[in-house]
């Protein structure tokens, strides 16, 4: 079941009219059919229209050749490489920073970064690492505490790259956040810490309760979680929802109930149970891009 917690005045366990996943598919329905009654979130044929609202192919599996490019963007330490993918012909409708998960800038996200430059911007991921990748829990975990035991230079690096997209989108170009895992915790933190930027979207990453912190926050968030994980928790995404709304910040925030921990980025791992969760997330993504991108 996909649950919608934006709009909802409780932060318990939610129930919606919704139909499962599983319920679409015993009827022999199309889940197209089901999402539609979310209330009204995209049109059947807006989908066929749009080739943005396409699941990007990075997260499947089916990656082509990267097409983007290296590049040094934190001025301060040589060891950060990060990677910029740019449109080619058309002009970016804002500016990207994907954030990793706990084992680096791997392919994956390099891969990644080149489906949201089909979508029309301008993406710039980068490496909280120094260059370096994980490939075990030990490994990762490893990578993971050495960066964050120095959160400033997580801000450092992350204004860095809000720097260096807007020598292309100009001073004033959007730019938004967008974090996986360990990164989408870092997403959050940026959004509280570092240089002004217009969006912040988490996927399942560590959160933050405290409505007073949360008032700090000066745009919309986005967060996709799932129903199924064990960090964040239900509860805990219902205690984040919670504190954005007593916070007063605009917030789009969705549980899929029957998906696990990273089910977005790595649909392929089960695309019989992730695919309808990961497209769904997908077009209410776009859509947020959209909307914190072209506001005033």
């Amino acid at each position: 079941m996909i649950a919608d917690l934006t709009a909802r005045p409780k932060t318990d366990r939610v129930k919606t009219n919704t139909c499962s996943i599983a319920s679409a598919r015993a009827h022999n329905l199309p889940i197209i059919f089901w999402l539609l009654a979310l209330g009204g979130l995209f049109v059947a044929s807006s989908l066929n229209a749009d080739e943005r609202l396409a699941l990007p192919p990075a997260i499947q599996g089916q990656a082509g050749p990267l097409k983007g490019k290296p590049v040094r963007y934190f001025s301060r330490d040589a060891a950060t490489l990060g990677y910029l993918a740019e449109p080619v012909s058309q002009s970016a409708k804002g500016g990207l920073i994907l954030i990793h998960e706990w084992d680096g800038l791997t392919q994956r996200i390099k891969e990644t970064a080149d489906d949201f430059v089909s979508a029309g911007f301008l993406v710039l991921a980068t490496d909280l690492y120094r260059g370096q990748t994980g490939s075990n829990r030990s490994e990762n975990l490893k990578l993971m505490r050495a960066a964050r035991s120095n959160s400033s230079d997580i801000i450092e690096n992350l204004n860095a790259a809000v720097a260096h997209l807007r020598q292309t989108l100009g001073p004033d170009g959007p730019v938004a956040t967008i974090g996986w895992c360990f990164g989408g915790g870092v997403a959050l933190s940026f959004a509280l810490g570092g240089d002004h930027h217009d969006g912040t979207a988490i996927f399942y990453g560590q959160l933050i309760e405290d409505p007073d912190r949360l008032a700090m926050l000066d745009h919309e968030v986005y967060g996709t979680f799932a129903g199924l994980d064990r960090g964040p928790t239900v509860d805990q995404v219902n205690a984040f929802v919670s504190g954005l709304r007593i916070a007063g910040v605009p917030n789009d925030i969705h549980i899929y109930d029957e998906v696990n921990h990273g089910f977005w980025l790595h649909v392929d791992r089960d695309p019989q149970t992730h695919t309808a969760a990961a497209r769904h997330a997908w077009h209410r993504l776009i859509r947020y891009l959209d909307r914190v991108f072209d506001a005033p």
